[in-house]
């Protein structure tokens, strides 16, 4: 797989011009057949299984009338003489011919008379009703009343599922992700490449969400959802990969290069990284509401397209940008040290990083954070434990949680949705809102009986009124409609339904209603969510340890991701449920937790928590791997991933607290509780947990069983093969690249790829077992000699996978520059500085230590 995204990003690369063109057809082809193919998504309630669900499938069946959507007009005035019969007259027969209407109940007076209600029955759904359109049409019909001076709110699922999209969540994230990129990258260019990307990607997946809710019910949260992943891990993805080419063009690497190198190495992190989040997503599906499959496949189809556009757009654009994706001063070293380096010669000047003449990975810098990291690595115990006890009672509010599908009465004031909602609550109670159905089956319960129900139902605490039945035209069903005396969202509206399913109720009768199947989906949801987290934590455990190798790791990222998650939980319980943030969010009061919001809160979360982990523990490893040094790979590790994890974390804090600022009560939780994951995951997680369990577990950290060694596939996500599959490949601009050097048996070293080649459309370097040059004198290409490393004692001291590949190395005496190589027995070349990829494990150049000027000049030649 390194291999392919190597050539993908050195083609692209060397070919910017097509690879853009093709995204920007393919994004207009899109935009085009979402706007004359699109659909509109809507909400599905559907529960199959539940108790609601039996009721609402013999209603349907029955009485054709519910079977559509539904609006609840509601005329108010300040006092009872404005409440004319004739308008009210007017307003209902126009109701009644509003499009795709049935019937529109007659008014019902409130107890002063200053407010009127109707009720309007659709023959098809709401998402056939042309959404604003269906809203314009209803307050066209309702002119009389709002010209004599009358208030006309309307609630009922033609205003509730009407989604307002502004793009303020957006603009806000995508303009403050673009002042960290400027700030972290120092150029105007490196900075536009991530939001190209994320804008891009997102419009391509955009355009497929709509033209799948053509197909099928996707749910109103799912565009909202998707665009705010999107974008998120579009720009952190992005600056992932242009962070690893602006490392290559340092490291004096040609810019074809440096973009191969960087979607060779980081190039598969992102793509495993989505990987991640695509399993996470799949979770969903266990949940069995269609709400969440459609949520699920529609994120994760945004997250595919933002991948396919990183990988193979970012080589392209950084392809054009050349060296202006440097800071200015970078940028005038390289152009001086290019125009004055000889063609096909070692590296530029100026690089400054990678590893030493010996193999060894250079010291980094000392960084705060490589400061920070060798502060907890001394005392880890102390740390791990005060950041637990942190995010323990951070987690602590979660205890009190209570769940409960967000309706109108949590909605912003100033919609008009919530306004019909509080009217309904002041003028006809709260339950009003609410009212529960009674749907019987009389193949069961004869209507002789319906009476005697009507009473017994009436007599129980918490009932205001019951209506009269009405039969269905075929007589095998009635509905019975009873309205609580508290709102929907109030518990004890969901302790009546309980008691009445319980002790009221006989054979035959099905409580539904929005009330009852909010109780049922809620109940449905907290059960389910544990299929869910045993789902995606036995997947990412399993994705992990392949990929790193390292059952421990692999544990201890997903505890750590469930401490996260935890705490997100925690303080989106204590802003909404307890009040602690609702003025400043625009909400009137408190309101519990959104029964969507911890499945979805936890699948999301819980792969884009598993993205730092895979960054931040893919250098580590590639740093383990070539050292064996638990405590060194660990400090190094953290402070090479430093800045740009960091620069990735407050963009997708940036991204989801944009979305705090939406209307939709759900989508602000969503916001509030990701972006405070995504804090403590770059704070708590990273910066002290990790260091400090991994210096605490030592050596530990990266156990694996001989015989699971053997099992398990291996996957190259850290560049490991790299570095021997694109041996011989040169720069764009003809300098050359050694491939790395095995030791034979009888220590004559193996050659590495000639350095002669142009690029990726150049030749390839020759293998070292047709290298006559390697096999007398363990030389290079360009005739260097390569000595084992100093550090190859602890190098061979690292995972049980390296040492086996050392010694089948060692029997082979060379390898042809095809297979894997491993970094065990890789000896690293230096360029003119001792530059290479930092951290990445990649020899970024050849040796230009002296050498015989004649033999050079002949392989040069050759």
């Amino acid at each position: 797989m390194s291999r392919l995204l190597y050539r993908i990003g050195a083609a692209a690369a060397t070919r910017p011009w097509r690879v853009v063109g093709i995204w920007l057809a393919v994004l207009v082809a899109a935009l085009g057949l979402a706007a004359g193919s699109g659909g509109q998504p809507r909400d599905d309630y559907d529960a199959p299984g539940t108790a609601s669900q039996v009721g609402t499938d013999l209603l349907r069946q029955s009485f054709p009338t519910l079977a559509g959507a539904d609006a609840r007009v509601v005329l108010h005035g300040t006092n009872k003489a404005q409440l004319d019969p004739a308008i009210l007259a007017s307003v209902g027969a126009r109701l009644g011919k509003v499009p795709s209407a049935i019937v529109a109940s007659p008014p019902e007076l409130s107890r002063d008379g200053d407010t009127a209600l109707f009720t309007v029955h659709y023959s098809k759904p709401v998402t056939q009703l042309g959404g604003r359109d269906a809203l314009d049409a209803v307050y066209a019909a309702a002119a009389p009343a709002s010209d004599a001076g009358l208030q006309v709110e309307i609630g009922g699922q033609i205003s509730e599922n009407l989604q307002s999209v502004d793009g303020r969540a957006e603009a806000i994230g995508v303009g403050v992700a673009l002042l960290i990129l400027l700030i972290a990258f120092g150029s105007v260019i490196a900075a536009g490449v991530p939001i190209a990307v994320a804008m891009i990607g997102l419009g391509v997946g955009a355009s497929g969400i709509t033209l799948i809710a053509a197909t099928t019910t996707v749910s109103t949260i799912a565009p909202t959802l998707a665009s705010m992943v999107g974008i998120g891990v579009g720009i952190d993805y992005a600056l992932l990969l242009v962070t690893r080419h602006v490392e290559g063009l340092r490291s004096g690497l040609s810019v074809a290069e440096a973009a191969g190198r960087a979607n060779a190495t980081a190039g598969m992190s992102v793509v495993f990284a989505g990987l991640t989040v695509i399993v996470s997503l799949t979770g969903l599906r266990l949940v069995g509401l269609n709400t969440y499959v459609t949520t699920a496949f529609t994120t994760a189809s945004v997250v595919i397209a933002v991948v396919a556009v990183a990988v193979t757009l970012v080589p392209a654009l950084c392809g054009l940008a050349d060296l202006r994706v440097l800071r200015r001063r970078a940028h005038a070293e390289l152009f001086v040290a290019r125009s004055t380096r000889p063609a096909g010669i070692g590296s530029a000047p100026g690089a400054d990083s990678g590893t030493g003449s010996d193999a060894t990975p250079a010291k980094p810098k000392r960084t705060l954070t490589a400061r920070w990291a060798a502060s907890i690595g001394a005392r880890p115990r102390p740390w791990a434990l005060a950041a637990l006890i942190f995010l323990l009672a951070l987690g602590a509010p979660v205890l009190t949680m209570r769940t409960w599908p967000q309706d109108a009465g949590s909605a912003p004031t100033d919609v008009t949705q919530r306004r019909a909602y509080d009217l309904i609550s002041a003028e006809y109670g709260p339950g009003e809102n609410g009212p529960l159905l009674l749907a019987v089956d009389l193949r069961q319960l004869p209507a002789p009986e319906l009476p005697g129900l009507v009473a017994k139902v009436a007599a129980v605490p918490g009932v205001t009124a019951v209506e009269p039945p009405v039969i269905a035209p075929s007589g095998e069903a009635a509905v019975i409609s009873v309205v609580p005396t508290t709102g929907p969202s109030d518990k004890a509206a969901s302790d009546l339904v309980a008691r009445l399913r319980a002790d009221v109720l006989p054979p035959g009768v099905s409580i539904t209603g929005t009330t009852a199947i909010f109780v049922d989906l809620s109940r449905l949801l907290s059960e389910r969510l544990w299929w869910v987290v045993g789902f995606v934590v036995g997947m990412s455990v399993l994705l992990l340890t392949v990929v790193f190798r390292s059952p421990v790791v692999a544990i201890k990222a997903a505890v750590m991701n469930l401490l996260s998650i935890a705490a997100a939980y925690g303080v989106v319980t204590a802003v909404f449920q307890w009040g602690w943030g609702t003025d400043l969010l625009g909400l009137p009061h408190s309101v519990p937790m959104s029964s969507w919001l911890p499945v979805l809160m936890f699948t999301v979360l819980f792969g884009l928590s598993m993205d730092y982990e895979v960054f931040l523990l893919s250098r580590i490893r590639e740093d383990w791997v070539a050292t064996g040094d638990p405590h060194g790979s660990i400090v190094r590790g953290l402070a090479s991933t430093g800045r740009v994890i960091t620069s990735a974390a407050l963009i997708m804090i940036a991204v989801f607290s944009g979305f705090a600022l939406d209307p939709d009560v759900t989508v602000k939780m969503v916001g509030v509780g990701m972006a405070v994951a995504v804090l403590v995951d770059a704070t708590v997680i990273r910066m002290v947990l990790v260091p400090a369990t991994m210096a605490l577990l030592g050596r530990a950290n990266w156990w694996l069983p001989r015989w699971v060694d053997v099992l398990l596939p291996r996957v190259d996500i850290h560049g490991e093969r790299f570095a021997s599959a694109t041996t011989g490949l040169g720069g764009a601009s003809g300098s050359g690249s050694t491939g790395p050097s095995r030791s034979g048996p009888n220590g004559s070293g193996g050659s590495g790829g000639s350095g002669n080649s142009g690029g990726p459309g150049g030749r390839p370097g020759r293998s070292a077992k047709s290298d006559k040059l390697a096999a007398g004198g363990g030389s290079t290409a360009l005739g260097t000699a390569v000595t084992p490393s100093k550090s190859e004692s602890s190098r061979k001291a690292g995972p049980a996978r390296e040492r086996a590949t050392a010694r089948e190395t060692a029997t082979d005496g060379g390898d042809d520059g095809d297979g894997p190589t491993d970094p065990g027995t890789t000896d690293h070349l230096q360029g003119s500085s001792g530059s290479a990829m930092a951290g990445s494990g990649i020899p970024a150049q050849v040796s230009s230590e002296p050498v015989d000027p004649g033999v050079k000049g002949r392989e040069l030649q050759r």
